[in-house]
This record gives C-alpha cells, structure tokens and sequence, in this order.
C-alpha cells in the first residue's frame, strides 16, 4: 500500500512526435532553377563545350591506362628472368592482318602448347650493335600468316638505339591493349648480350641462344619440318655456313661460301630446291650484312633479284 497517493495532473497520454533526422535540409534536386542544371544548359539541346572537353580527356585517359596495362602485361613474363629491370617501353606494333579469322590457331597449338587463356609470347634479347636481320624477315612472314603483337623495349644495359631499330617491328597499332585479339606476341628487348636469346616459357623451357636456332623455331610456326631427311639436313647446313662462315667468317671463306651459292642456285632456283626456305633467308640476311653484292656471281645475283621480288626482306634492309 502507498504511503501518499497523488491524482495525475494530466488527463491520458500525451503524444510526442520525435524527430527522425538530427537536422533537416530542403531537396535542392526538387527546386525549379536549378543554377546547376542552367549553367550547362544550352539551346536546341546541345551539351556544354566544357562538358564535351571533359569527356574527351576522360577517354584519353582510360585509353592510356589501357596501353599502360597491356605494356605491364608484356613485361611480365620477364619477372622472374633477369630482364627483370627492364626500364622504358618504346613502341608496341601490331603488324597488318586484316582478316578476323585466324587461320593458323591449330597450328600454333601443336607447335606451341594449348592456349590456356593467356597471350603465347615470344621474348627476343639482341644487341643493338648487331641487329638479327633474320628475325625481322621471318616476324615479317609470320604476320601474314599470325595476328601478332609486336612489341619493342629497351634495357637499361643499353644507352641508347638508333630510331630505326625502335621502329623496325613497324608503328603501334590502336588495338595494340587489347592483347585478347592477338594470337601471338613477338617482344623484342634490345639489350647488351653477347649472343642473341630467345625465351618463350620460362617455366618448361630453357632459353634459346644463337640467331641461327632462333630462326629455326620461329620457322617452324611457318611451315612443318620437311619430311624428306636429304633436304632438311641440306637447310640446316646452310643455315649453319650463313651464321658462320658468311656472317662471321673471313674474307677466304666468304669467297667460298660464294662460289659454293653460285653452284647450288645453278642446279635448282631456290637452295633447297623448288621452295623458298629458312636456307634463302639465312643466306640473303648474311649476305646483306657482309658487304656489297655487287661482284656477286651471275647465279648468286639472279637468286637475289628473286629473294627483293618476294618483298619479305625489306625490313631487314632498312636497318642497313
């Protein structure tokens, strides 16, 4: 029981409406004039120059990211390799194949492995002071057979390379960050290397050196081993006595090398007989960098007027 009992002061219960928000604003969105909406408000519907101008630098600036992180994805095939520090993307090409439809992507999954998602990338280290004229001539070959992405780099090793030689893969291509469109990618890294490497899986597969075994594999995406032994041991010899007796024999073994041209191309018009091989290519490209051809014997001279009207060694000629 109580000790005091009071009557309540008020008659029922009293309704307070509480706040929801701590502070209320009005809705600018709603307001009729919005000075947001006329400040960009023009006639006949047209949108702000300002506007447009800001558009254009925002795709300017997603296209640069794209080309940023299509040159990242090149470069990281070499992070576990000492090309590693690699320091300054020159220019990345993707030489002429117009057509869409990739005629060679069964081949290359014989040669190379099956396409597991990822660009199947070939990396080229070479010296600046002594250019592989032969790849140029096959990576020309392969782009009208491949859709390539050609790509060029400079290593810190090397000071600096002649204009040519930063554009010798050809111009950068638009699509050049989209790497899903290309079937292949041929990385070429002018670096200060005693002798040519290639590296095309750094994990199942050690490096190849040498440009004259270098030309072989890149052939090999061009056309299958001859299945006759007498010719593909006949191109092998002469791609070995390219490499080292016209290129870096002396001035008696060139001679002999010469006279040794002049007899084959007299039997047939091709050196490995009625087809133009990787021993045609080998030989021109050494040829080219051993000096003039103008006292070259009458065979010798006929097989190069044929090799220029082929039109696949222009490349190699503008480096010289």
């Amino acid at each position: 029981m109580p000790m005091y009992k009071v009557k309540p002061i008020s008659a029922g219960e009293i309704k307070i409406d509480l706040p929801t928000c701590m502070y209320k604003l009005p809705n600018i969105h709603a307001q009729q004039g919005n000075s947001c909406a006329s400040e960009h408000a023009l006639q006949n519907g047209e949108v702000d120059p300002a506007v447009k101008a800001l558009e254009a630098r925002q795709d300017e600036i997603m296209r640069k990211l794209y080309e940023l992180k299509a040159a990242v994805e090149g470069l990281a095939k070499t992070v576990t390799t000492p090309d590693a520090d690699l320091d300054l993307t020159v220019s990345s090409s993707l030489s002429c194949q117009s057509t869409t439809t990739f005629k060679g992507t069964s081949d290359l999954d014989t040669l190379l492995g099956k396409d597991l998602g990822g660009l199947r990338d070939i990396v080229i280290n070479a010296n600046p002071a002594k250019p592989p004229l032969t790849l140029l001539v096959l990576h020309d070959l392969l782009c009208q057979r491949y859709r390539i992405l050609s790509t060029v780099h400079v290593h810190s090793s090397v000071s600096s390379v002649p204009p040519q030689l930063l554009s010798c893969l050809g111009p950068r291509h638009a699509d050049s960050y989209a790497r899903q469109l290309f079937q292949l990618g041929f990385t070429l890294i002018w670096k200060d290397v005693p002798k040519l490497q290639m590296k095309f899986n750094i994990q199942n597969m050690c490096p190849i050196e040498g440009e004259a075994n270098v030309a072989r594999f890149l052939f090999r995406l061009l056309a299958p081993h001859s299945s006759d032994p007498a010719i593909a041991t006949l191109v092998d010899n002469w791609v070995d006595t390219a490499f080292f007796q016209l290129a870096e024999g002396s001035a008696k073994e060139q001679a002999a090398v010469l006279r040794a041209l002049n007899s084959a191309l007299g039997r047939s018009p091709w050196l490995a007989g009625l087809e133009f091989s990787l021993a045609d290519i080998a030989c021109y490209c050494c040829l080219l960098q051993s000096g003039p051809l103008s006292s070259a014997p009458a065979n010798v001279q006929r097989w190069l007027n044929s090799c220029e009207n082929l039109g696949h060694f222009s490349p190699a000629k503008q480096l010289l």
